[in-house]
C-alpha cells in the first residue's frame, strides 16, 4: 500500500511511502484485538476495592435473640449481614486484575489494528518535523492543514521529541507516542493515525517479527 507524504502545511511533497502488507495489510483478527484491549484495560485497574465482612465490622458480639423459637431468621450479633449496618457477604477484596498474554497474540492484535486503519484510509504520513519552542497553536495548525483536526488523533514519532509532546499535551483529543510505545488500544481509540516519515520504518522494524 502506497501513501503520499505530506509536509506540515498539508501539501503533497511528491514522495511516496510503501506500507508493508505484512503489517498494514493482513486480515484483521478480532479476537486477538479483544484480548489485547482486555489486557490493556485490566492492567490499568488499581484493584484496591475492599468492603468489610462480618468479622471486620466494628460492633458488639452480644447474641441479640435466642437461637430457636423466635420465629425469625437466625442472627448471632449486630454485625450479621442480615441487618442494616452489618458486614457484607462475599464483598470485593484487593486483587490484581492483570493477566498474561502471549507475545505473538499481542503482535497479531497490533498488526490487525493497523490493518483496520489502513483499510479505512485513516493513516496520514507527514514528513519529519519539530518545533523551536513548545507551542500548542503551531500543533493545532498542523492538524488543520492535514485535515485531522477535531477528531481523535494518534501521532507516532520515531523517537521522543519533548517539543512536539509538550505542544500537544493540552489537546484533549490528541495523543503523541513513539513507535516503540504503539499499542492496540491507542490505535483503535483514535480516528486518525498520523505517522511521521521515519516512524513508518521504525514501526515496520518493531513489528516485523
Amino acid at each position: 500500500m502506497e501513501l503520499s507524504v505530506y509536509n506540515i502545511k498539508g501539501e503533497d511533497t511528491g514522495r511516496k511511502v510503501t506500507l508493508s502488507d505484512a503489517i498494514f495489510g493482513i486480515e484483521p483478527n478480532d479476537h486477538a484485538i479483544y484480548l489485547a484491549v482486555k489486557q490493556f484495560m485490566a492492567n490499568k485497574r488499581q484493584g484496591t476495592h475492599k468492603s468489610k465482612e462480618r468479622s471486620e465490622v466494628s460492633g458488639s458480639t452480644r447474641k441479640l435473640i435466642r437461637q430457636k423459637g423466635g420465629g425469625g431468621a437466625r442472627r448471632g450479633d449486630i454485625n450479621s449481614p442480615v441487618l442494616v449496618g452489618g458486614g457484607r457477604v462475599f464483598g470485593p477484596k484487593p486483587r490484581d486484575y492483570s493477566f498474561k498474554l502471549n507475545k505473538k497474540v499481542k503482535a497479531l492484535a497490533r498488526k490487525s489494528a493497523l490493518s483496520y486503519k489502513a483499510k479505512n484510509n485513516a493513516i496520514v504520513v507527514v514528513e519529519d518535523f519539530t518545533f523551536e519552542t513548545p507551542k500548542t497553536k503551531d500543533f493545532v495548525t498542523i492538524t488543520k492543514n492535514l485535515k485531522v483536526a477535531d477528531k481523535k488523533l494518534l501521532m507516532v514519532l520515531p523517537e521522543n521529541n519533548k517539543l512536539v509532546y509538550l505542544s500537544s499535551r493540552n489537546l484533549e483529543k490528541t495523543k503523541v507516542v513513539t513507535a516503540s510505545e504503539l499499542n492496540t488500544y491507542d490505535v483503535l481509540n483514535a480516528v486518525n493515525l498520523v505517522l511521521t516519515e521515519k516512524s513508518v520504518a521504525v514501526v515496520e522494524n518493531n513489528f516485523k517479527a
